[in-house]
């Protein structure tokens, strides 16, 4: 394994498999900024006599017919082009989006992601396949904080219609990369679609995109800690904070996991061991029983257990996200607030191939309590959503971004206070009928493209608001007696769909 991989230590990790094998990747999608870990070329595994025969069988049909089509063909085929294409087919008959054949160009992101050196717009993206077969458009799982992409407003779920005037749905996701991708300082226009009818253009400058890991604050008497991707890195920067918690005399924790889209498996439990004693994080199983592995934490906790912990999550947070929150939740060591998680249970491994490589899921992860949560997710034990669009105000909302009045309010008032943004939201409110909060929240968003966001924002942060009134209301306690297990909610929504008989 190369030196820049960061193999985990020892101390960090208690399972039950040796720890030179490969670190393991659990994001959610295809991204644009992310870090993914190499592992080498797995070995033939032994087959019986009717699978052998079977494997020969078809890899030599294979082989003929990539023979035929290079003579016989009616004009000279690159074999590039072949390789390519058959190894893509292998893998979209898998039927797995997270399992695919990686290009020369897809291994040269890898790689410039894993250094984190590489000009890019800064958002979590995925290009599902429709049921006719054809393209889609790319949808966007989530923005990365403080980038060209967060700045300019773009929220989990946001579709990007077009880049640069073209549509995005005949574009593979080599070409959406291809055109994201390039020399920080260069200019990417995106078409945005929100929900169905509210449709608007942005423009991004692309920036030097770097992994982030985490961001920390005290809130009063709170320790705030929102960690932004699981990496290597993240561990060492949550225990800095938890150490600034313990100098300001922290009396509880929230820890945001909302937007968080994954990474790396032994980052992931190593946080769950920051909060639990001992026990179960997670255990992932495969058909090959050499990944079957359990995950457990150490039996001496950074976090002391009477330190009351809740964490936030969305539909932004996925995979590793999923298995801190997974694993929190069903230890009955913190209580979730927000809304259902993504629901990414899977884990996959990236090999390289000379230039080019592939990734492919290799488990499933469970949580402490046996579920795993693929395409189900977590859900939260107190569900707080903002605000939604109706249709009516999605079509208020684009006439209102059309005109271009609230990026021109902050270029006349860069510094505005929150007396100044509420009195201009109300004035837009007159005008438009849209819900003042929601126009607050525009603005401010729009202060923060040529600023850096701040760690926090109490005064919009719905979610946040709701966790603060928990922990300094004094009802902590008696909500963790209320909360359930994922095995138990599982076994519940089972009996509420086949009730027993009288």
């Amino acid at each position: 394994m190369n030196e820049h991989l960061f193999p985990i230590p020892r101390e960090n990790l208690h399972d039950k498999r040796p720890l030179s094998l490969p670190v393991l990747w659990i994001g959610a999608t295809f991204i644009l900024c992310a870090l993914f870990t190499l592992a080498s070329v797995p070995r033939a595994e032994a087959q019986g006599k009717e699978g052998s025969q079977q494997t020969w069988q078809y890899t030599s049909i294979i082989q003929n017919v990539f023979d035929f089509i290079q003579k016989h063909y009616v004009e000279a085929v690159d074999p590039k082009l072949l390789y390519e294409g058959a190894m893509k087919g292998m893998f979209n008959a898998l039927g797995d989006p997270y399992s695919s054949f990686l290009a020369e160009r897809d291994m040269m992101d890898l790689n410039e992601t894993t250094q984190g050196n590489f000009g890019g717009v800064g958002l979590y993206i995925s290009k599902p396949e429709r049921a006719d077969g054809k393209g889609a458009y790319v949808e966007v799982a989530a923005p990365i904080e403080d980038t060209p992409g967060w700045r300019a407003g773009i929220n989990p779920g946001d579709l990007i219609v077009e880049i640069n005037g073209e549509s995005t749905d005949g574009l593979s996701m080599d070409d959406v990369l291809a055109r994201l991708r390039g020399e920080p300082g260069g200019e990417v226009k995106l078409l945005i679609r929100r929900n169905e009818k509210l449709e608007f253009p942005v423009t991004l400058i692309r920036a030097l995109i770097e992994v982030p890991t985490t961001k920390y604050a005290m809130i009063n008497d709170v320790g705030y800690l929102k960690l932004l991707t699981f990496t290597p890195r993240t561990l060492d920067r949550a225990k800095e904070a938890i150490e600034s918690f313990k100098a300001n005399h922290y009396r509880s924790i929230i820890l945001d996991l909302r937007n968080n889209y994954g990474g790396l498996l032994q980052s992931a439990v190593g946080i769950s061991d920051l909060f639990l004693e001992e026990g179960v994080v997670v255990s992932t199983k495969s058909r090959i029983p050499s990944e079957n592995m359990v995950f457990n934490a150490r039996k001496q906790t950074s976090i002391p257990q009477d330190i009351p912990v809740i964490v936030l999550i969305n539909r932004g947070s996925a995979s590793a996200s999923e298995i801190v929150a997974g694993a929190l939740k069903d230890r009955g060591r913190a209580y979730l607030v927000g809304e259902k998680s993504f629901g990414k249970g899977s884990v996959q491994q990236v090999y390289p191939l000379d230039k080019s490589g592939f990734k492919i899921t290799t488990a499933r992860y469970y949580t402490p309590s046996d579920v795993n949560i693929d395409k189900i997710g977590i859900p939260p034990d107190l569900e707080v959503k903002f605000p939604e669009f109706t249709e009516a105000d999605a079509e208020k909302l684009a006439a209102l971004i059309k005109t271009n009045r609230i990026p021109d309010f902050i270029k006349a008032h860069p510094q505005a206070t929150g007396v100044e943004i509420a009195a201009f939201a109300g004035q837009l409110h007159t005008e438009y009928l849209l819900d003042t909060l929601l126009l607050r929240r525009l603005i401010r968003n729009e202060q923060y493209r040529t600023t850096q966001a701040p760690v926090y924002d109490l005064e919009y942060d719905v979610q946040l608001q709701e966790a603060i009134k928990i922990l300094q209301g004094g009802t902590y306690g008696a909500l963790m007696q209320t909360t359930k297990t994922l095995k138990v909610l599982q076994d519940e929504a089972v009996l509420e769909d086949f009730p027993l008989a009288s």
